[in-house]
């Protein structure tokens, strides 16, 4: 009876020994939400090169299940709950769209944003010092620095009064976008003409009422629809001769004129960051989000020449990189 007691008290004591043990071994899981098509990414490599540097490797200490949206904003928020129901640690959210959605599947499990247009604006976080609730992450800054970049338009194409601006409605990112340069045009001496594009079949006829309506340059709004068909518009604008900049480098590197931005492979590596210090313990609510304090100007000098341009050197001076 004795050595009965003494098991039965013994088994007791280790129960929540075992479960710490059990609890210390878990493996994290990560929920990945991203816009893009499944397959090899330059946005992929980038996250998993950040919890490389970590010392996460996917696949041996840490786990990432993964959705993608092909492109198509209206899928975001059910891939954003089937994640949710995943339970996992952390979600990680690539751009705005995927950002809001997972914002709505969830108010528990923490969310780590990256390259968002504008945090405050979008409604993700109440205070950037102070984020509250389960997210946090690192903004782009794409909406207010629309100013910036239709000065560098003007200055490279200085004839320019009419400048057309496309964007898809229903990607929020491109709405505070569109906002923010309509508040900095009329100081630049120019009118906007917006024009909506909600999926690449709407591409050509939106350069065909640029056409029409005589825009003399064009501003390129980033996001989930234009990005993930950058080439065909890189394409299109050239077909027109019509110059542009752009919110992401990757449409200069695809042919465009220009873009001015942060790097967004970067933002999307500093999200291991995030997801570190929150897997150790941190809240999300006491991590503050990071503002980019380094910009990008990147300038398509072949593309310049094609469309009879010459880049002034105060312009070319501050360019991080020409593409020659």
């Amino acid at each position: 009876m004795r050595l009965r007691l003494a098991i039965g008290f013994l088994l007791v004591c280790a129960a929540p020994l075992a479960a710490a043990a059990q609890q210390a071994g878990k493996v994290p899981r990560i929920g990945f939400l991203f816009f893009g098509p499944p397959g090899p990414s330059q946005e992929l490599d980038a996250f998993r090169q950040g919890l490389r540097e970590r010392g996460y490797t996917e696949g041996q200490n840490i786990v990432i299940e993964y959705r993608f949206a092909s492109g198509r904003v209206e899928r975001l928020p059910e891939l954003a709950t089937e994640l949710a129901r995943l339970g996992p640690d952390v979600l990680v959210t690539p751009g705005t769209p995927a950002s809001l959605a997972a914002k709505r599947a969830t108010s528990t499990i923490p969310i780590v944003f990256a390259g968002v247009a504008d945090a405050v604006g979008a409604g993700l976080v109440a205070n950037l010092a102070r984020p509250g609730g389960n997210i946090t992450g690192l903004t782009g800054m794409s909406a207010e620095l629309g100013g910036k970049r239709l000065e560098l338009l003007k200055q490279v194409v200085p004839k320019i009064s009419r400048v057309a601006v496309l964007h898809n409605p229903a990607d929020r990112s491109n709405v505070l976008v569109l906002k923010e340069l309509q508040k900095s045009a009329p100081a630049l001496s120019l009118t906007l003409q917006p024009v909506e594009v909600r999926g690449p079949g709407e591409f050509e006829g939106a350069f065909v009422a640029m056409t029409r309506q005589r825009a003399q340059a064009l501003f390129g709004a980033a996001g989930v629809l234009t990005t993930g068909h950058r080439q065909a518009l890189v394409d299109l604008a050239a077909k027109r001769r019509i110059p542009a900049v752009w919110g992401e480098r990757q449409f200069v590197e695809a042919g465009g004129l220009m873009s001015y931005a942060v790097n967004f492979y970067d933002q999307v590596r500093g999200a291991a960051i995030y997801v570190d210090k929150i897997l150790k313990g941190a809240k999300p609510a006491d991590l503050p989000v990071e503002q980019p304090t380094k910009f990008e100007l990147v300038i398509n000098l072949r593309t310049a020449k094609a469309l009879g341009l010459t880049i002034p050197p105060s312009v070319l001076q501050h360019a991080d990189r020409a593409i020659e």
